[in-house]
């Protein structure tokens, strides 16, 4: 509410400011698009952690989560490590993005730096009076600056200014949002980067952060440019595989928008939730479109791979009130509440239904012995976790949990709580508990 009132007095300022927002580059002539794999670390247990959307609520169950794989132990291949060492890409989703991208930027300094410059302190507020400082009132009534980048201001500081160039290569960072214009994921990676020609290395964290959590309405949507037609490589030929296979056919679709810069010169981003809130999808549709597991993960490792694990962590809440529970007519807010969390929890259920649906597949794969490559062992294993926040437990407060709105900030006793939930229940998932046998036994 605070936010749209902060619009309000944008728009009543009579003046109209030139202040531009920062602008994406083009990619340069001797850019690497592409690891050939030389570069790619020695990983046979390889890790991914992706967190959905929602707010501060998803942040602090995330950091649970962390906390918990850099506390579990591990002996693997002769080493004492945790799991959390063997983390090789991490992916967010909105409010997901942002315990993502603090880790990729400082690693263990994660812990407990996020809690305290972000979890503990009152960002919303601190936002709030961002957007109602006068110098940014006249900023905002700029046709080319938005809510949104006042947001990314912020998010500046909590990331000290770091751009993903300035990113180690472990772990990997993977943020997502949506393309307005398609309703379609767009990732912040290079490969997604090459297909506008623009270079991914300058792009601070806070432009993706402040992407992926552009809530339509509340929130403006952030801007890239097109520089398709300036770049120096061929990038539009694409696998035929599975090209009868209509996720195939979404995929390369949309890819192929962005090589038309003429017809789509400037590409409009909000939040990630829209069109997939896990941040999975994509990566599932184009493991499907580069033929599977083994070819979409070549040149990941310069060792096979033994184990591939996936925590797919997911901090949607219940609807504030049950619509079903009252033959009266939902209001407006009921509607908008039960879309967000009904509709929305329906889309999630199918994408984590998709990801155990591929996870099946790719060890049938890895079942058939295959001579093209060593990209995984013999007897190389797919483990998937799904850590949900409604696996919470009726004693640690499962109900109340459920009810922590969407929001940049929440009380301190609910991220406790939060923190608590997430290690509580990757510890107690059968699926973790199998993983660590199975790690023991190797």
């Amino acid at each position: 509410m605070r936010l749209l009132i902060a619009l309000v007095l944008a728009l009543l300022l009579s003046a109209c400011s030139s202040v531009r927002p920062w602008q994406n580059q083009p990619l340069k002539p001797d850019t690497r698009l592409a690891s050939n794999g030389a570069d790619a670390p020695e990983r046979s247990l390889t890790l991914i952690v992706t967190f959905s959307g929602g707010g501060a609520r998803a942040a602090a169950f995330g950091y649970g989560v962390l906390d918990a794989l850099r506390q579990t132990p591990v002996h693997w291949r002769g080493h004492d490590k945790t799991l959390l060492d063997e983390l090789d890409l991490i992916g967010g989703v909105s409010g997901g993005s942002m315990i993502a991208a603090y880790y990729a930027a400082f690693v263990k300094d994660t812990f407990p730096a996020f809690e305290q410059d972000f979890l503990r302190k009152n960002f919303q507020d601190n936002l709030f009076s961002h957007l109602t400082n006068p110098g940014n009132l006249y900023a905002l009534t700029s046709p080319w600056l938005g809510r949104t980048h006042l947001l990314a201001q912020r998010l500046d500081e909590l990331y000290k200014g770091k751009t993903f160039g300035d990113l180690g290569n472990q772990p990997r960072l993977l943020i997502s949002a949506t393309d307005l214009s398609l309703g379609s994921t767009f990732e912040f990676t290079w490969s997604q980067f090459a297909l506008i020609c623009s270079d991914l290395a300058s792009v601070p964290l806070s432009f993706a952060v402040a992407s992926s959590s552009a809530v339509p309405i509340a929130l403006s949507p952030m801007t890239l440019k097109n520089h398709n037609g300036t770049c120096p490589r061929d990038l539009t030929k694409y696998s035929p595989v599975a090209q009868n296979d209509y996720r195939v056919r979404l995929l390369r679709g949309s890819q192929r928008s962005y090589l038309n810069a003429a017809e789509r010169p400037y590409i409009h981003l909000v939040d990630g939730g829209l069109a997939d809130n896990l941040g999975l999808r994509s990566m599932l549709d184009r493991s499907r479109a580069e033929g599977g597991l083994r070819d979409s993960v070549r040149s990941q490792s310069r060792t096979p791979i033994r184990k591939l694990v996936i925590v797919a962590v997911n901090a949607e809440r219940d609807p504030a009130q049950r619509i079903d529970a009252s033959n009266q007519v939902p209001g407006t807010m009921k509607v908008v509440d039960a879309l967000l969390f009904g509709y929305g929890a329906r889309a999630t259920q199918e994408t984590l239904e998709l990801l155990n649906d591929t996870a099946q597949a790719w060890r049938e794969e890895l079942s058939q012995a295959s001579a093209r490559d060593d990209t995984f062992t013999p007897d190389a294993k797919v483990h998937v976790i799904n850590v949900n926040l409604r696996d919470a437990t009726e004693q640690s407060g499962r109900s109340t949990l459920l009810q922590i709105p969407t929001a940049f900030s929440i009380s301190s006793d609910q991220v406790t709580h939060l923190i608590t939930a997430g290690r509580q229940i990757l510890q107690e998932s059968p699926a973790f508990k199998a993983l660590l046998e199975s790690l023991k036994s190797d």
